[in-house]
């Protein structure tokens, strides 16, 4: 773990290009160090000035008679370096560069960032940026930034690679009341990340949630790692830019970003525990939740409401979720019969209707909230001429004092009306929102991130694969001595097969004869196909010939398949006809596997055969994450092959075992061999008992 203390903490900071003028970048950092509370020696470095204000001002970082801890840059780019260089020279730890013009700009900006990232190598200093706003902890205190406004105390890190979106979150905190333990300004990134800064939030004593906007993620296997430890102490919130490819562009062009699949990234997040914004609202809404919410027990959610309208679209909205309705207790039921009027609705959501007044809230409240059949509870309050806002906020925040596990969140749905309720609920740490939805959403947010500590409290042992990586290499260099990419379907069978894949029986023939003899050695029906890595849809050149049962069948079978590729396709070199064993039919999967490029394999799992293209019945994770049965279990369970596979409409059951091992060893195989670049086993038959891989490509690198 890298030691970032000197930003956060540091004893002493250098301005190196301090200027007295107002209104100049260099002047603003002066000034909000100043004025943060920051009780460290300060010291401006300009060789034109004596005095910056108030302080003795430095011709240079060597002329400092003391150690400097961190150095705040903001020279012009082309003047960093050698700044850096010097920095190194006097000792400074860490390095925070505001400057821009670097690879955001292009080739010239990157080979000066080269040098200066060489440089902080050289001298062991770790560096933040270049081309960011700065850095802050409310803790300290220290304002490193050029930030109008400074940010109020409080439990959230916040790390943003956009300097721009930064700034105006800042400035909106500051009406909204949300407080920060520290805000990272990340910026290119050339040396530190948001890795680095999300391991440090994990252990800092005074933070409670990290967020954080991301336009990319450079080292994915590093980013797994981390995060997946880190989210073990602290719930971590993304909302990662770039999805669209008009996005994606605009991400590259902005930071020099270089954008990955979108769905490499949920599966990542995913993986290691990390939830996922779509929106800024949605980012800070979760950044509430999580800071003045308990996590809750379970998925179970109850609904106290004044009107029965909002009630039916906050459950539909909680069952869209896939959270549950919660069902209360008989001795909850009962209660509510005897003290509730009888229009209303005693089952979830308890409707305690229009005229309610604070006493009927507070008593539905507390009988939920001490029901064993509840984990979290959402208000909803309409305006009504007799609702009493402000005491029912009081007696809220009563109710969820006395229940402290359980998360309370609110909906207040009017305006002026009900500002000052809602108000009280927001000053005593009950988030309150206009409309259920983004409630539900928090309330959502919590149970992810408890599904993820419930997982990693119950990891099961790594299962131990047998294996025979020396086949697969002898193969993958006869391929790679060819200069080919793609295997032939023989060649990508015998490597499925060193996996432990059952693959239905092939032979690679380059005479009639051979053919007849294979054919005859496996047993009748079988399949001829050409082989060839250039033809990549074999039935358009007349290239396989189905259903043969007798040795006459192969001869005149393989005869036809060579004349009519020659045919078509005279220049392409042919390796041969490959025999192959017709399997029975069974259950149709598909297991796949694209590479990200910053996250590596991701193995894909659904439906195979023609269903693959046409209903896109595919579950994803990450090849690293699939090395037990559990995690494969939950990845076949997303996916509408899984209920063929339980048995559909008297089918009998596939077995599952079986299908759930070939995806563990499809998964070793991608992670073993980082040269296979795409796989496709489609379709493997599933049986009621084992399965049968029938048509595996690969393609290696």
């Amino acid at each position: 773990m890298a030691d970032l203390t000197s930003f956060f903490r540091p004893n002493s900071v250098a301005v190196v290009g301090a200027s007295k003028t107002p209104g100049k970048i260099s002047n603003a950092i002066m000034r909000n160090i100043i004025s943060s509370g920051y009780q460290g020696a300060i010291y401006p470095v300009n060789p034109r000035e004596s005095e910056i204000e108030g302080l003795a001002c430095y011709p240079s970082v060597g002329a400092i008679p003391d150690s400097v801890d961190m150095a705040v840059m903001v020279v012009p780019a082309s003047k960093v370096v050698a700044a850096a260089r010097e920095c190194g020279e006097k000792g400074v730890k860490t390095l925070t560069v505001i400057t821009a013009g670097f690879k955001e700009i292009g080739k010239e900006g990157l080979e000066l960032e080269k040098k200066l990232t060489e440089i902080c190598e050289e001298f062991n200093m770790r560096m933040l940026g270049p081309n960011c706003v700065g850095v802050m902890d409310t803790h300290t205190p220290i304002n490193a930034s050029f930030t109008a406004a400074a940010p109020v105390k409080g439990e959230i890190a916040f790390l943003s690679q956009s300097g721009a979106i930064l700034l105006a979150i800042l400035d909106w905190s500051a009406t909204a009341g949300l407080g920060y333990s520290k805000v990272v300004s990340l910026g290119n990134k050339a040396n530190l990340s948001e890795i680095d800064f999300i391991e440090e939030a994990a252990n800092d004593p005074y933070t409670k949630v990290i967020l954080c906007y991301l336009e990319d993620i450079v080292d994915g296997a590093r980013f797994l790692k981390v995060a997946g430890e880190a989210a073990k102490k602290k719930p971590i919130i993304v909302l990662k830019s770039g999805v669209s490819q008009a996005g994606a562009q605009a991400a590259s062009s902005h930071t020099g970003a270089l954008a990955g699949s979108d769905l490499a990234y949920d599966t990542a997040f995913e993986q290691c525990g990390i939830i996922r914004a779509t929106t800024m609202t949605e980012l800070f809404d979760l950044a509430i939740a999580f800071t003045k919410s308990p996590i809750p027990a379970g998925d179970r959610v109850a609904i106290v409401t004044n009107s029965g309208g909002p009630g039916i679209i906050a459950t539909d909205n909680v069952e869209d979720m896939g959270l549950k309705m919660a069902r209360f207790d008989k001795g909850t039921l009962d209660e509510f019969r005897t003290n509730l009027p009888k229009e209303a609705n005693i089952y979830n959501p308890v409707d305690v209707l229009g005229d309610a007044r604070t006493d009927r809230y507070q008593y539905a409240l507390n009988k939920v909230l001490d029901d064993p059949n509840v984990d979290s509870v959402l208000v909803l309050m309409c305006p009504t001429a007799v609702t009493e806002p402000v005491e029912t906020s009081r007696s809220i925040v009563e109710a969820r004092d006395a229940h402290p596990d359980k998360p309370v969140f609110a909906a207040y749905m009017g305006g002026p009306l009900l500002a000052e309720g809602a108000g009280i609920l927001a000053e005593n740490g009950i988030p309150c929102f206009t409309f259920p939805e983004p409630a539900i959403l928090c309330i959502n947010g919590l149970n992810k991130y408890k599904r993820y500590l419930d997982t990693v409290d119950s990891k099961q042992a790594r299962d131990q694969l047998e294996v025979d990586q020396k086949t697969v290499k002898a193969i993958f260099y006869d391929v790679t001595r060819e200069r080919r990419l793609n295997l032939l379907s023989s060649e990508a069978s015998a490597v499925a097969e060193a996996y432990g894949i059952p693959v239905a029986p092939i032979v690679l023939t380059t005479t009639a004869d051979e053919a007849v003899a294979a054919a005859n050695e496996m047993g009748y029906p079988v399949v001829l196909k050409v082989a060839s890595p250039k033809i990549l849809h074999k039935s358009d050149v007349g290239g396989v010939k189905v259903g043969i049962n007798s040795p006459e069948e192969v001869q005149k079978a393989y005869l036809m398949i060579m004349e009519s590729v020659h045919r078509y396709l005279p220049k392409v070199v042919v390796h041969g006809i490959e025999v192959q064993k017709m399997m029975p039919k069974g259950t149709e999967l598909i297991i796949g596997m694209t590479k990200d490029v910053q996250f590596g394999p991701l193995v894909a799992f659904g439906l195979g055969g023609i269903h693959v293209n046409l209903l896109k019945d595919v579950s994803f994770r990450l090849a690293s994450s699939l090395n037990d049965e559990k995690v494969v279990g939950a990845m076949l369970s997303e996916t509408k092959a899984y209920t063929l596979l339980k048995g559909y409409r008297g089918e009998a059951p596939r077995d599952m075992a079986a299908v759930v091992d070939v995806v563990k060893r499809a998964a070793r195989l991608v992670t073993d061999f980082p040269e296979i670049t795409e796989m496709d086993i489609n379709p493997v038959f599933a049986y009621e008992n084992g399965v049968s891989a029938l048509d595996i490509k690969i393609t290696i690198s």
